[in-house]
Order: structure tokens, then C-alpha cells, then sequence
């Protein structure tokens, strides 16, 4: 066992207790490095917890959650500044922008659509829990996972609203899903294999009993939150050590990514994070660059 893989089984033995307990403090560093994970660049600290930067499509600012509100960060760093939500002051890390990069989609128990400029959210989804994770490419449609019933499932809705379509019916969890950049896939994480691993289905839906869901990773990690490439050459996402359950905080994690189609997986980085590094598509709109959010434990007060 190298010296990554040790570490990651160590910290897998507190899972259990960590996800048991409230967040313990934390300073985060917002980083952007390549696409291959070198030269990363810590833009901002804070002892705050921040968490799950999207980048714009116009490149101009990283779009993170933090106290229950939005925050605008340029690349270039400075301070965060926060946008006006209205009502909706619950707002978490599942949140992303449109390919105009006119409205916002965020996660408050129900997903809710707002201004980019801020504004009053308006309700899309009718039932909760909904947990927002991706824009399909015409900007159209909102992908989720949501629990109906006993189950997390993957859905989609208009932009405008309406009914739900239901996207996996499989008795495993299903979440973080992403469109490809081409609109014709949407990958996403799931336990049915029984054990954390990337899956994906067409963007129209599993079919009768999921027949149409693929495995993309099968390996001793649990694997979390793909995201494509703009150019479809990457599929980026979260390791976490073998058994872990959930997504935590505070974990030493590693960050890898796939090429495609061919499948070959490269380790591009290793930090402490988990819940709020990347729970969303973070890449610059050229591809070059992606954002994430790794953490600092600060001591108790």
C-alpha cells in the first residue's frame, strides 16, 4: 500500500464519527490549478466555510456558497461578494449557472432559479428533498437527485417548471449528476454497485430497470462527483478511502480524473476536503483550468 492509500484507509476509519457530528471549524482555501492538476493557486482563505465553486461561462468570476447565501469571487482573487437571494437564505452547495449565464439554479430544500444579477428566486421542483447539480447544455433542463419515497433517484425538470421526469428507478443511491458537453449523456455517482463508483445513462432517462446505465469506475475508492470536460476529454471527480459512507467533510480525499473514452484514470491531486471541494462542475469555460475548495481544521472554540 503507497503512502496516499494509507493515509485515505487511516482517515476512513473516523467516517462514522465524523459524519455523526456537526461541521467542526475550518478555514477554506479557494484554489484553481491546470486541467492536470498542476500549479495550483490558493485565490482567497477565509475561516469561514465556503464551498463548491462554479465557474462562469463568460470566465469572470467563480460562483460558492457560504452562511446560506451565493458569493461572486474573481479568478484573480480579492473578496467574495455576496447576492442578493431574496427570501431563500438556506441556500447549499448544489448550485450552478446557466450556459447564457443569465440565472442562477440553487438547492434550498426545493431548487429554485434566480437572476444572475440577484434577485427573488422562483420555485421549480414541488416536492423535497431536490438537490440540484447540473444545466443541460441548451440550458433548458435541470438535472437533480432527489428522494421520493424511500429512494434518491435522478430527475429532471424544465427551467420553468412542471412535472419531474424520472431518470433511474434503481434501489441504490443515485446522485451528482452532469451532462456531457454534448447533451447526449449524464453521468453521475451511485452505490448500487455496492460500493460508491461513476455510472452513467442517455440524457433522456435509465429505461425499464435501468438497463441503459453504464459503469464508468470500479476500483478500491468511492467515487464521487463526475464532471466533463468542456471539450468532453475529461471526466473529473472525488475519491474518497474505500468504505467511506456519504460524502464528509474534513477527509483526506484525492482528485482524479478519467480520460475519455478509453477509460484511463490519472491522481491529480490530494487535500482535505470531501463535502464543498467540488460537489459541482467547477471547470473554466476554455477547459484549461478547474476550481476547488480544500480545507484547513481549525481549532475548536
Amino acid at each position: 500500500m503507497n503512502n496516499i492509500a494509507l493515509r485515505l484507509a487511516l482517515a476512513g476509519c473516523t467516517l462514522g464519527i465524523l459524519t455523526a457530528q456537526p461541521r467542526p471549524p475550518a478555514e477554506s482555501h479557494i484554489t484553481i490549478a491546470n486541467a492536470d492538476g498542476t500549479h495550483p493557486k490558493v485565490i482567497y482563505s477565509t475561516p469561514k466555510i465556503f464551498e463548491a465553486p462554479n465557474w462562469s461561462p463568460d470566465g469572470k468570476y467563480l460562483l460558492l456558497n457560504s452562511g446560506g447565501k451565493l458569493w461572486k469571487l474573481s479568478p484573480e482573487g480579492g473578496e467574495p461578494v455576496v447576492i442578493e437571494s431574496g427570501a431563500v437564505d438556506r441556500i447549499n452547495n448544489d448550485h450552478g449557472i446557466s450556459p447564457d449565464g443569465k440565472l442562477f439554479a440553487i438547492s434550498a430544500g426545493q431548487i429554485y432559479v434566480l437572476p444572475s444579477s440577484g434577485g427573488e428566486p422562483r420555485q421549480i421542483t414541488q416536492a423535497t428533498p431536490s438537490y440540484f447539480h447540473a444545466w443541460s447544455p441548451d440550458g433548458k433542463t435541470l438535472a437533480y437527485c432527489a428522494k421520493r419515497g424511500d429512494n434518491f433517484d435522478l430527475y429532471a425538470i424544465s427551467v420553468d417548471g412542471g412535472e419531474e421526469r424520472r431518470l433511474t428507478s434503481s434501489p441504490g443511491y443515485d446522485d451528482g449528476p452532469d451532462y456531457s458537453p454534448d447533451g447526449k449523456w449524464i453521468y453521475f455517482n451511485s452505490d448500487r454497485s455496492g460500493s460508491w463508483d461513476i455510472w452513467r445513462i442517455p440524457w433522456d432517462g435509465a429505461g425499464v430497470n435501468d438497463a441503459k446505465a453504464e459503469q464508468i469506475t470500479s476500483d478500491d475508492y468511492e467515487d464521487w462527483f463526475p464532471h466533463p470536460s468542456p471539450d468532453g476529454k475529461w471526466l473529473l471527480f472525488i475519491s474518497f478511502p474505500k468504505g467511506t459512507k456519504g460524502h464528509p467533510p474534513n477527509q483526506n480525499v484525492i482528485l482524479r480524473r478519467m480520460r475519455l473514452p478509453d477509460g484511463k484514470i490519472e491522481q491529480i491531486a490530494e487535500l482535505l476536503g470531501g463535502q464543498g471541494t467540488m460537489n459541482v462542475n467547477s471547470w473554466s469555460p476554455d477547459g484549461k483550468h478547474f476550481a476547488y475548495v480544500s480545507y484547513t481544521l481549525l481549532p475548536a472554540k
